[in-house]
């Protein structure tokens, strides 16, 4: 029998942020995945701020983004055009990191699935992950101390016994796991049987002088999206219909398609009849809009497309998986060292679900306005900016103090945020051992205390708090020696504290708890604040 703490089923790029995640924490973890490696397409390939965060908390950011500029211009737009030697019809997001950053130390960026899984994998393992390819899920079953599940190897047929404390689902759209587990999905369903065709044709006249990074076609042949290599002597065309909406066949494009069919389609959203072009490869999916009825069972944890289907528009579905992920590893991690109460992880459905449903929801707002806009729109939400749905998103659990119950609030602009618990900490630069670092550098293994100049009280209080109950804790006080005037402006500013206030960061980043003075600054009531940060209220 193998034993691990936590056993990963899936590793694609969700299953190997999760791997990469619990190493960084230090958790024993193990990741099966039934392919021989990783990726082989590119897929998803528009990284949010959120996502560049995460993954600059456990280290990867610099080698990602090195990858990324490999390939693609690091300041790409998304527009719409007739074709791409024809019109341009809307532009959607001029410059992809215009204005960011005042608002995160990370920035957006597009790169292939097959680029990232690699390094992926590759830190993960670094930090000390097992990855096991090859290897599928057969069976599982839990119990009141833990996972019991049977695996086998693809190549040999031998099959082993694992046993985890804990499981991640990462196991994909369809999840055997989910099913099994009998967890229903709600939403919108399907709403296209779509096709990614993969080409290398010379688009370099068509792209020369355009800050293109997602290029959306709609014309009366095709509405979908073209995503090219910087160069532009290939990428991906992704099809979601075909000639006149107002067919049902308009919308099955993956039954019909040939090798043939798949040419005069990128030809037509070239627009150039006479352009050489090679088909490598033709993907059939569907694009749904659906959400789990719940993220978690027991001790078992969705994540990622298991968790949330979404369609492509707004390049959100990988993102959110990764931070699932990014939320669940750090809490998985105090749980199993006993630092936390098992309570603990049920926030992780409690936050994520949410925020998923939302991002859902905007995924397919994205969809009918840049896809199909013809669709009913009855129960369609409102459009909500890439701003707000990457960083501005909120999280409502038991482990956020005070316990708000107004769970109608999922979002706030974070151009205006106020530091409310709940929210991701904003932004804010500063010194450390002679390095710029930003606030959320801070917190990227550890809960943060962040006080400011007049709040030594709660630094002591909460230290002594901390120790006490055997809570990891790193403190940071704005002292006017060691950081300027106008960082402590900014600190009292975004996140609405005096100067005797103080704001404690979660270990991804997102604000569990403030004062914006330091009366209570007792130990006693810090501990109360830890009991119920750390799921033991």
């Amino acid at each position: 029998m193998i034993h691990t703490d936590v056993l990963i089923v899936g590793g694609s790029l969700v299953g190997l942020s999760a791997a990469a995640m619990l190493a960084h924490h230090g958790v024993k973890c193990l990741a099966v995945e039934r392919h021989q490696g990783t990726a082989i397409h590119p897929r998803a390939g528009h990284f949010h701020l959120r996502t560049l965060e995460a993954f600059r908390a456990i280290g990867l950011e610099d080698a990602v983004r090195r990858a990324s500029e490999e390939q693609f211009d690091p300041d790409g737009g998304i527009s719409a055009v007739e074709s791409l030697a024809g019109n341009e019809i809307a532009q959607y997001i001029a410059n992809l990191n215009a204005g960011v950053e005042q608002y995160s130390p990370s920035r957006r960026l597009f790169m292939t699935q097959q680029s990232l899984e690699p390094l992926l994998r590759e830190h993960a393992q670094e930090l000390g992950a097992q990855l096991s390819y090859s290897t599928e899920l057969v069976n599982f079953s839990q119990d009141d101390e833990g996972i019991t599940a049977t695996v086998r190897d693809l190549q040999s047929g031998k099959a082993d016994t694992i046993r985890a404390k804990y499981m991640i689902a990462a196991d994909g759209n369809r999840s055997p796991i989910r099913n099994k587990l009998g967890i229903e999905m709600v939403g919108h369903g399907e709403l296209s049987h779509s096709v990614t065709i993969y080409f290398k044709a010379d688009c370099a006249r068509w792209l020369e002088g355009r800050n293109l990074g997602v290029i959306y076609v709609k014309n009366d042949k095709l509405r979908g999206f073209f995503r090219m290599v910087r160069s532009g002597e290939a990428g991906f065309l992704v099809v979601n219909t075909v000639g006149d909406v107002n067919r049902p066949q308009a919308h099955n494009i993956a039954d019909a398609i040939t090798p043939e069919l798949a040419e005069e389609l990128v030809r037509e959203g070239i627009g150039d009849a006479n352009v050489k072009i090679v088909i490598e490869d033709i993907a059939r999916w569907r694009a749904v809009a659906d959400v789990a009825a719940t993220f978690s069972n027991r001790r078992v944890f969705l994540a990622g497309d298991a968790a949330h289907t979404m369609p492509p528009t707004g390049g959100f579905g990988g993102n959110t998986g990764v931070q699932d992920m990014h939320n669940l590893c750090w809490k998985l991690a105090l749980v199993l060292k006993g630092v936390a109460a098992p309570a603990l992880l049920d926030t992780y459905d409690a936050e994520r679900r949410p925020v998923a449903a939302l991002t859902v929801e905007q995924a397919y707002t994205r969809y009918v306005l840049r896809i199909h806009p013809e669709r009913d729109r009855a129960g369609m939400q409102p459009f909500v900016d890439d701003l707000n749905m990457e960083i501005g998103y909120l999280y409502r659990s038991s482990a956020i103090a005070p316990i708000r119950n107004d769970h109608a609030l999922v979002y706030e602009d974070p151009r205006t945020a106020a530091g409310r618990p709940g929210s991701r900490a904003p932004h804010l630069l500063l010194e450390q051992n002679g390095n710029t670092v930003s606030v959320l550098d801070l917190a990227s293994k550890h809960h943060v205390l962040l006080v400011g100049p007049d709040g030594a009280n709660w630094a002591n209080a909460t230290r002594h708090a901390a120790s006490a109950m055997h809570i990891p804790l790193d403190t940071h006080i704005l002292n006017p020696q060691s950081v300027s005037p106008e960082t402590i402006e900014q600190f009292t500013h975004r996140y609405q504290v005096s100067q005797s206030g103080a704001v404690l960061i979660r270990p991804d980043g997102f604000i569990a708890w403030k004062a914006t003075s330091n009366q209570n600054a007792q130990e006693d009531f810090m501990k109360d604040v830890l009991i119920c940060v750390m799921g033991k209220g």
